[in-house]
Order: structure tokens, then C-alpha cells, then sequence
């Protein structure tokens, strides 16, 4: 039997041209003919595997590595798609698809990602990484590192993703089209999007003048297609069950009459709840994306290694929502019955009537993403080498989110009719029907719809003067719409310097040390505005009609049909600039600049205790910070318009990091690995904005009630002088690699968190902000003041414990080892369990106890199958509330089965179709929805989302 040793390995990977941080003279050096050499050149899905194994067994870390199956082909169609079965991580789903990540218990936000062991740029709102937004052409190999080391600049509490793309010198010539066609299997509900999309890519990696220059290209596009059907609930209101007759001190009812008129068929209980309205909306959407993605290397001499990496993405995503915003019971009416209770929940009703707000929202969203990196390295004698590297990247990004009303004509306007409904509240949301007694209304008629908003919500609208004077029609009758449209911009150039070389020292066998300066600057404008029809006070027909979007996944026939942002980017609109009426637009516009200088240095380990293999690293990081931040404090003025004021605020610190890796080979390629570190996390960019904000509730029960913290007036705000989360983290691992293409693995760990961010709360006067006339109750409550002037001011603070503990057990099998009759097929399958709450009880954000991961495959003859699953179980996430900010929700987890089948012409024996690989691929096969519930209680169900699957037919040909 051969010895499957890493040094092999190494030369082996360096072989089958998927080799990545080897210098041309290391390359060189292994290409040297040794009879234990294994070479492995292995494609499709048992190389990849091999490949992966080979490199995790090879790393001194703790880590989890994906291998692609040939030049430009992962084994998913996006790279958080395969990220996501590997063990530790989990996937999120994001509007169909899996673009988030969670590394043992913590999201993307609190995840290192780099590119060729530089820090990568994304596409988001904070730091965090979209990992389906980069396309899979590009990687070659993708290693996550679970526990870190000193040279590892980009780091985070969770781990660390490095995308590694091919290095092309020394590689024969390679040239390999893509071409994948694909579809939905839920048809579009609304009229003006389809259901289908394409994928393709061009790859080219050659080399030239005696193996002394490399070139890899690579060229993709893409439009793919998303469905969706969503539930999104306001939440649960508590049922009025006041006695009857009880009246407050202005003589005012406090009952609901309806409780006590005899058509309950159920008698509520105090505390019980109901679902107090919803805004949900059929989804159809095309992302595109085009990239390009370039590497040259150049080796002149055996000492000169240079080499130039680029990558540029334009990314663009355009969807329409359409469906309807209604208030239900007690939130949006008191005139409703319940016909069914369950353990609390109102499960069953019915509601006179609410005048429905027609949504045809549209959203467009653009971004590039230019990223260009230069490393250079001299080969100084036989055992020293110095680095140079250099890189810049850069990201433009634009949100247009519109809110479009329609209706049955401008509030104000009478003898409109009223939407009246039944609910039935079932596992995916509240499904209506009709009324018991009133006629329903058809939402459909275009003749019935007007472009005009039913419900007078526009009262920000008050002080503006093109508004005033108009009887019947107050100005908060005029808002028809609004429209959100954030600009972030985000910049990083770094710098690091860096020599290496083989030392004697004892245990020490080589020394790692450098310097890395960074740059980096983020910065958004929370742009909006309030759109109001030109018909105002009047309504008037909507301009072209698109026919209807189909509704009936709720019990509703639909909605009437138009393009919301079309009419906005015509200009059909009067647009009213919301910076001037909202205090929240300025107060989330900020610039936040950072410069880091690390300084590390690492020792490798390389010796025998007991005639056991020992190696390892040790090392140790200083980072020094200096972070700056400049907004904006907003309060409403004397004029009730928005009065803002420059602000700033930023901190330097110094933070220390010592790490500690050791892999001991206790028996021929069996492992027991252990860490020690400390790693952190850096603020989230939103979170180190210095803005303040000053809010009012214009609600009578908040302006009316004297407790602090439930009265009108609140305030929040950032905190530019946030230091890092910082976490102390021990790692133990047994690995076994029984074969080349078989392994098994057991790991422990503890995270001791030891600074998170946290909301902090205070108590303050907002006497001076007060407006008398303004800031006071509605005329149904006879204009009083605030009860209370005192209110509370949220903002981030450091300070916040926590732990986070874990066992992975992972394994990869190949069958032919229980008989040779299985030859091809393999079992590949994870299995995480997680604990840990911080020190105040609160949730980990992006934490399930438990995931799990199983793929099994047959490879033989050139056919491919494989069969996929994931499944995780709840955990804490985000989405987007009010101005397109994120907000926590919980997410009820789920199962994810796709399933793929190939054949590769090779195998075939017909010399014209040599290269040649067609793949049947199908996504979500059981159309898993995505579900979030208020957190309680899983059955109050606040947003449910079904995207049908999908399917995708491939050809792959390369030569």
C-alpha cells in the first residue's frame, strides 16, 4: 500500500493542475518522478472529492475544503449552494436563493472572505459576503478555515472563506464552454415576467514562452429566473376583551362591542391573539450578471514569481411584488367576529371591512464590483523568499425600492366599497375567503381601480404647502406611493509585505512575519421620497394595465396589474424628498473609514514525538485600528421639517491575537488536530455610524400613555467607538483518511465570546423637541399633549458574553469498499450540533442546534448521479423592514433536496464527442418553502414564502 503522505499529496495536487500557493520552483522541485507518487488527476465528482480530502488532510488548520470537478465546474450552481453541505455551515435562503452562510453558529457578517487570500468585497449592506453573487467559473477550490493562523489577515468569530482561482502556469491548454438553460417550475403570476433563464461561461487557461507565462480567463453571464408566492403578516394583535360598558376618563368606549353582539361562535380570553393584518404579494424576478475574470502569471527565472488576479462583476436584479396590504382584525378594524380559538391563536374570523391597499411594487437593484490584486515573489536564496502583494477593490451599488398604491378610489372620497373577508390561519399564513354577508369586491377591475392610495397614511406629508387647503382632502391623503433608494459605495486597497524561510530552531522548521496595511471605506445615502399621483385630490385611471397578478394562494382571485417603477421612472409622479420630512433618511446616511495595520509573525512546527509525525504553527497578530465615522443628527423641527446637523466620532485601539495550531498523526493518516486562538470579528458598518435620530409616534394610545418607553418620543443611534467582537476559541479534531477517497472525522469546539455588540438603552427629556399642535393627539381624543415628554434612546454598546459549543461528525464513503459490486457509488455526509445564547439569553444571529448535510453519487462509465439534502433547524436572521432596513427575525429552518444526473462523453468511446458532458439538475425538489414566525409561538406565522423548483439543463464541453 502506498503511504498517502501529505508531501505527496502536495506534488500530486501540483499535478492535476489544481494545485494553489506553490511557488514555480516548489512546482519544480515535486515534478521530480517518485514511485510512491499518486497523481491525482481524477475529474467529476470523485475527483473533486479527492482533491478536497487531499487538502484538508494536508492543512495544519482545522479546515473544511470544496474542490471543483474540472476547470470552471463546481458541483452546485452557486457557490453557497456547496458551501452549504459541508459541515459547520449552513445555508440561507435569500428570495429563493441560497446566498448566506452561517460557519458554526454565525452568519456571513461575522465570516472572513478572501480571494486568493485577500479580503473580498461584497455586494451588501455590511461586511458580510453573497456568495451566490460570484460566479463558479471562476473557483477552483474554496478553503474554510475553522481555525485560524497568524498569516491569515482575514478573519472572523465564525471562520474564514477563501475562493481560490486556478493558477495557469505550467497548465496545458484548456478552452471549455458552458451552457446551462433554466427554468422554474412555478409559472409567473405576473403578466410581464417568465419563468426562464440561461447560464453561460467560457474558460481558457494556457500557458506560453517555455511554461514561463500563464494566462486563465474566464467569461460568464447569466439571467436566472425566481418565483415566489409570500405571506407576510404585521404580526398578532391581542384581542380587546375589555368588559363591556367600560369607558376611559374622557368618556370614551374601551370595549369591542362585537365580543359581546353573539356571532362569536368562540369566547376569547384576556391575552389571546389574532392576526392584525398582512401585505403579501406574488414575486417575480431576473437576476443577470456578467462577469469577467482574469489571471496572468509570469515566471522568468526560477527566483521571480509575479502574478496579476482581476475579477469584475456587473450585477443586476430586477423583480415586481404584487399583491395587497390589509389591515385585519383589531389593527386594521374592531369589527370583526372569531369563529375559532386554539390554545391563544384566533385560528378562524371573519371582518367587515378595510379598504385594500394595491401594491405593485418593482425593485431594481445594480451593482459592480471591480477587485484587481498584484503579488510578487523573489526567491532571495535557497531558504528565504519576500512578498510583495498589492490590492484595490472597489463596489458601486443602487437600490430604486417603490411602493405603488392603488385602489377603490382616494381616501376622503365617499361611497367607495369595502373590502370585507374571511380568515382561516393555517400552516402557511392566513388564507382568505369570502365574507358570510357581504358581496366581495373584485381587486381585478380595472374599471374599479384607481392610481390612488385608499388609505390616508401620508401624514408626513402635513407641513408641505403644495398639499394645504384642500377640504375633505388633508395632506396625508396625498401619499400614492413611496420610493426607497439607498447608494452605497465601499473601497478597500491593502498593501502587505512579507518574507519566509526555513529556520532550524529546535521544533520551529520555518518563519513567516510581515506587515499589512489596509484602507477601507464605506459609505450609504438613504435617498427617498413620498409620490403622489397628479390626479390629487382626485383619483384617476391607471396607465397601462398589464392584466392581473394571480393571487389565489391566498384565497383572492388577484390584483390589477401595472408597472409601478416604470410610472416612476417616467416621472409620472410628484415626488416629494423624504430627507426633508423624515428624520430616519439622514440618520442612516453615513461614511464610516477604517485603516488597519497588522503586523504577524508564524513559526511552523515539523517534528516526531514517539515516533509520531507533529506539525503545526504557532503565531501571533497585532492589529492597530483607527476607525472614523461622519452622519448626521435629525430631529423634526420647529417647521416639522427635518432640522440635521453634521456629526463624527471614531476610536483607535490595538488588539492582540495569538493562535495555536497542532496536528499530531498518531497512526498512518489518522490525525488528532487541536487549536488555540483568539479571533475577532469587526463592527458592522451600519452599527458605527454616529448618527442620532429623534421619532414620534403619532398614535394616541402611545401619545396618551405616561409610561416611559411606551410614550410618542424615542430616539437611536450608532456608535463610531464600537470595538471589535472579539471571541477565545479551543478546536479538537480526529480525522481518519482510510482512503484516498475516503475519510471520517469527529471535532469539538468552544467559542467563549468575549465582546459582542448589544442594544444599550437610556432615558431622555425630548421637552425641547416637542411642537404643541403637532405632537398631539388626533381630534377623536380632543388634541391633548404627550402624557409624558420622557422617552427612551437605543443605541450599540460593546460588553455583551456569550458562548457557542459544538460536535461535527462528518464522513465521506466510498461504497466499492463494502464490495466491489458498488464500485462508483459514495456517501458523503455531515451531521453539526450547536449550543450557545449570549450571557443575557438573547439568540446567536444565524445559529440552528442542529444541521445536517447527505449527498450520496454514482460515478462509473461516465454516468454522474448524485443526490443532495440539506437540513437545518431554526435560527435568527434578518430582513428588510421600514426603508429598506434590516431588522431580526426568526427563521423556522428547513430541508433542501436537489438531485443531479450526467453523462460525460469520454467515457463513450465516440472520438467527435470527446469532452463533451451533458447534466439534468433539479433545485428544491420537494419546494421547500421558507418560513419566519414571530419566535413565540411557530404557528404565528409572520412571513412564508414558496419559490416553486427549478431546473437546469447543462452542456459542458472543454478541449
Amino acid at each position: 500500500m502506498k503511504n498517502f503522505k501529505p508531501n505527496l499529496i502536495k506534488a500530486a495536487l501540483i499535478t492535476s493542475g489544481f494545485a494553489f500557493g506553490m511557488t514555480p520552483a516548489l512546482a519544480q522541485e515535486n515534478n521530480v518522478q517518485d514511485e510512491n507518487l499518486e497523481v491525482i488527476q481524477v475529474s467529476g465528482i470523485r475527483g473533486s472529492l479527492m482533491r478536497a480530502q487531499a487538502l484538508k488532510m494536508d492543512n495544519s488548520s482545522i479546515v473544511e475544503v470544496l474542490s471543483a470537478e474540472d476547470i470552471g465546474k463546481l458541483p452546485d450552481t452557486s457557490v453557497a449552494e456547496s458551501l452549504a453541505r459541508l459541515p459547520g455551515i449552513a445555508g440561507e435562503r435569500r428570495n429563493g436563493r441560497t446566498s448566506g452562510l452561517s460557519i458554526r453558529g454565525f452568519n456571513e457578517n461575522y465570516v472572513g472572505t478572501s480571494l486568493n487570500g485577500r479580503e473580498l468585497l461584497g455586494m451588501g449592506d455590511n461586511r458580510g459576503v453573497e456568495y451566490d453573487l460570484y460566479p463558479t467559473e471562476i473557483v477552483t477550490n474554496v478553503v474554510v478555515y475553522k481555525t485560524p493562523e497568524a498569516g491569515l489577515i482575514t478573519q472572523g468569530v465564525g471562520g474564514t472563506v477563501d475562493l481560490q482561482t486556478i493558477k495557469p502556469l505550467g497548465q496545458k491548454r484548456t478552452i471549455a464552454f458552458n451552457a446551462d438553460y433554466e427554468q422554474n417550475g412555478q409559472d409567473s403570476a405576473n403578466p410581464d415576467y417568465d419563468n426562464k433563464g440561461h447560464r453561460l461561461s467560457f474558460n481558457y487557461v494556457d500557458s506560453f514562452a517555455d511554461d514561463t507565462l500563464g494566462l486563465a480567463l474566464v467569461i460568464a453571464s447569466m439571467e436566472t429566473p425566481r418565483q415566489e408566492e409570500q405571506f407576510r403578516g404585521w404580526g398578532y394583535a391581542t384581542v380587546n376583551t375589555t368588559a363591556e360598558n367600560t369607558f376611559d376618563d374622557n368618556g370614551n368606549p374601551q370595549w369591542n362591542p362585537r365580543r359581546y353582539d353573539g356571532n362569536d361562535t368562540v369566547q376569547a380570553s384576556a391575552g389571546d391573539v389574532v392576526s392584525g393584518g398582512h401585505d403579501s404579494f406574488v414575486r417575480s424576478a431576473m437576476m443577470e450578471r456578467d462577469s469577467i475574470a482574469a489571471v496572468v502569471q509570469w515566471a522568468p527565472s526560477e527566483k521571480l514569481n509575479v502574478q496579476l488576479d482581476a475579477l469584475y462583476i456587473d450585477f443586476s436584479e430586477n423583480d415586481v411584488r404584487r399583491g395587497l396590504e390589509e389591515g385585519g382584525a383589531e389593527w386594521g378594524t374592531s369589527q370583526y367576529n372569531i369563529t375559532g380559538i386554539e390554545d391563544g391563536l384566533v385560528t378562524s374570523g371573519y371582518y367587515d371591512g378595510f379598504y385594500s391597499v394595491i401594491r405593485n411594487d418593482g425593485r431594481s437593484q445594480d451593482a459592480e464590483l471591480t477587485t484587481i490584486g498584484l503579488n510578487v515573489e523573489y526567491q532571495i536564496n535557497d531558504n528565504w523568499s519576500a512578498v510583495v502583494d498589492y490590492s484595490t477593490g472597489k463596489v458601486d451599488k443602487t437600490i430604486a425600492d417603490i411602493e405603488s398604491y392603488s385602489g377603490v378610489g382616494r381616501a376622503g372620497i365617499d361611497g367607495r366599497p369595502i373590502t370585507a373577508r374571511s380568515w382561516q390561519q393555517t400552516a402557511t399564513g392566513v388564507v382568505f375567503s369570502d365574507h358570510p354577508t357581504i358581496a366581495p369586491v373584485d381587486l381585478t377591475d380595472p374599471s374599479l381601480i384607481t392610481l390612488a392610495g385608499p388609505q390616508a397614511w401620508g401624514g408626513s406629508l402635513d407641513p408641505v404647502a403644495a398639499f394645504q387647503g384642500v377640504d375633505g382632502f388633508a395632506p396625508n391623503t396625498a401619499q400614492d406611493g413611496f420610493v426607497n433608494k439607498p447608494v452605497f459605495a465601499e473601497d478597500l486597497d491593502s498593501l502587505r509585505l512579507e518574507i519566509n524561510g526555513a529556520v532550524d530552531w529546535s521544533i520551529f522548521s520555518q518563519l513567516t512575519a510581515g506587515v499589512v496595511y489596509s484602507e477601507r471605506t464605506k459609505s450609504k445615502v438613504n435617498n427617498g421620497a413620498y409620490l403622489t399621483a397628479p390626479t390629487w385630490p382626485n383619483d384617476g385611471p391607471i396607465p397601462n394595465v398589464l392584466g392581473y397578478a394571480d393571487l389565489s394562494f391566498l384565497g383572492i382571485k388577484g390584483v390589477v396589474a401595472y408597472d409601478g417603477l416604470a410610472l416612476y421612472n417616467e416621472g409620472y409622479y410628484i415626488a416629494t424628498d423624504a430627507a426633508d420630512l423624515e428624520t430616519g433618511r439622514l440618520g442612516d446616511s453615513y461614511e464610516v473609514k477604517e485603516e488597519l495595520t497588522t503586523v504577524f509573525a508564524r513559526l511552523d512546527i515539523d517534528t516526531e514525538i514517539s515516533g509520531m509525525f507533529l506539525r503545526g504553527n504557532v503565531g501571533l497578530q497585532v492589529v492597530s485600528a483607527d476607525q472614523k465615522s461622519f452622519g448626521f443628527g435629525t430631529v423634526t423641527g420647529p417647521t416639522r421639517y427635518v432640522d440635521a446637523t453634521p456629526l463624527e466620532g471614531g476610536d483607535s485601539y490595538t488588539d492582540v491575537l495569538p493562535t495555536l495550531n497542532l496536528s499530531l498523526e498518531v497512526a498512518d493518516n489518522q490525525f488528532i488536530r487541536t487549536g488555540l486562538s483568539k479571533v475577532l470579528t469587526r463592527p458592522r458598518m451600519d452599527d458605527m455610524r454616529p448618527n442620532t435620530t429623534v421619532s414620534f409616534s403619532f398614535n394616541d394610545n402611545s401619545i396618551l400613555n405616561p409610561t416611559v418607553g411606551q410614550g410618542p418620543f424615542s430616539g437611536n443611534s450608532g456608535n463610531p467607538m464600537l470595538k471589535p467582537i472579539e471571541a477565545n476559541q479551543f478546536d479538537l479534531s480526529y480525522e481518519n483518511y482510510f482512503a484516498e477517497d475516503g475519510f471520517f472525522a469527529v471535532s469539538f469546539f468552544f467559542k467563549d465570546l468575549k465582546n459582542w455588540h448589544e442594544t444599550g438603552i437610556t432615558v431622555a427629556d425630548f421637552s425641547e423637541y416637542y411642537i404643541p399642535g403637532y405632537h398631539d393627539s388626533s381630534d377623536l381624543t380632543d388634541n391633548q399633549p404627550p402624557a409624558t415628554l420622557l422617552g427612551t434612546v437605543t443605541y450599540r454598546q460593546d460588553g455583551l458574553q456569550g458562548i457557542v459549543k459544538g460536535w461535527e461528525l462528518q464522513g465521506s464513503i466510498p461504497m466499492s469498499m463494502l464490495h466491489e459490486s458498488l464500485a462508483g457509488f459514495g456517501i458523503v455526509a455531515s451531521a453539526t450540533f450547536l449550543d450557545g445564547e449570549f450571557d443575557d439569553g438573547s439568540q446567536i444571529p444565524g445559529l440552528s442546534d442542529e444541521a445536517y448535510s447527505l449527498t450520496a453519487y454514482y460515478e462509473n462509465s461516465g454516468f454522474e448521479i448524485r443526490l443532495s439534502g440539506t437540513k437545518r433547524s431554526s435560527f435568527l436572521s434578518e430582513t428588510r423592514g421600514i426603508s429598506l432596513s434590516l431588522v431580526n427575525a426568526t427563521d423556522n429552518g428547513g430541508e433542501l433536496l436537489d438531485a443531479q444526473i450526467g453523462y460525460d462523453f469520454s467515457e463513450s468511446g465516440i472520438e467527435s464527442l470527446e469532452g463533451l458532458r451533458i447534466t439534468l439538475k433539479g433545485q428544491n425538489l420537494t419546494d421547500e418553502p421558507t418560513i419566519q414566525s414571530n419566535g413565540t409561538d411557530a404557528r404565528q406565522i409572520t412571513q412564508y414564502q414558496s419559490y416553486g423548483r427549478n431546473f437546469l439543463l447543462g452542456l459542458n464541453y472543454s478541449f
